[in-house]
């Protein structure tokens, strides 16, 4: 899947390029959710996560839109767009099954506790 980024990259740029400036990103416009609904494949059960990637990306895309990143947000949603088009080459590319990297990606996704602050008990309350 990455290797074909930088291409996607600079065809996202040129049609950022050539959309005004100060543009809204419309995230519902894109209709993620009804293109992840037409696509048989991704109603399979093998391909639950890339069904949970490209839902974490459109949300991605809303939050760069609401902290005032709307050319961001168009690129993330083209990116998501471009997943979409070809979802038999998109499970393909995501066939990544290493299990460090997982796992790595699971710790990379929990909360920190600032420096000198105890730990809280996982969903308990803070020590103190």
């Amino acid at each position: 899947m990455w290797r074909s980024l930088p291409a996607l990259g600079l065809a996202l740029a040129a049609a950022l390029a050539a959309s005004p400036a100060g543009a809204a990103c419309d995230v519902k416009g894109a209709q993620i959710e009804e293109a992840i609904a037409k696509k048989s494949e991704l109603r399979e059960d093998a391909n639950a996560q890339l069904v949970r990637d490209l839902r974490t990306l459109r949300d991605a895309a809303i939050v760069l839109e609401s902290y005032k990143f709307p050319g961001e947000c168009e690129v993330l949603l083209g990116i998501v767009r471009s997943l979409l088009a070809n979802p038999g080459k998109t499970i393909e590319q995501s066939g990544d099954t290493d299990e460090e990297k997982a796992e790595d990606l699971i710790e990379a996704r929990e909360p920190k506790a600032a420096a000198g602050e105890p730990k809280a008990a996982p969903g308990g309350p803070k020590a103190k």
